[in-house]
């Protein structure tokens, strides 16, 4: 099982609409998009978890494409936990 961060998520994100964009590329375990307290609105990032060979197909395809309506591209990495320990929080 591989966790993904998902980055530039536009602010209409729900996770139906992310678990839809990554399930033509395998099944999708779990699913968190954070959202505002408030408002309810996405923060623009999210996790999902899903079998190795599936997040790999996923990331490929879909790092780097651009977001509907928007100038940003959609940013899909491995989640680390070890490489965030090693950093300094300011």
């Amino acid at each position: 099982m591989k966790k993904l961060f998902i980055g530039n998520l536009p602010q209409d994100a729900t996770e139906d609409s992310v678990r839809e964009m990554f399930s033509a590329f395998g099944t999708v375990r779990s699913i968190s998009v954070a959202s505002d307290i408030f408002s309810g609105r996405c923060k623009g990032f999210g996790f999902i978890e899903m079998e190795g060979h599936e997040a790999r197909a996923a990331q490929a395809a879909l790092d780097g494409n651009l977001v509907a309506d928007s100038d940003r591209s959609l940013r899909v990495r491995f989640d680390d936990p070890k490489a965030a320990r090693g950093r300094k929080r300011r």
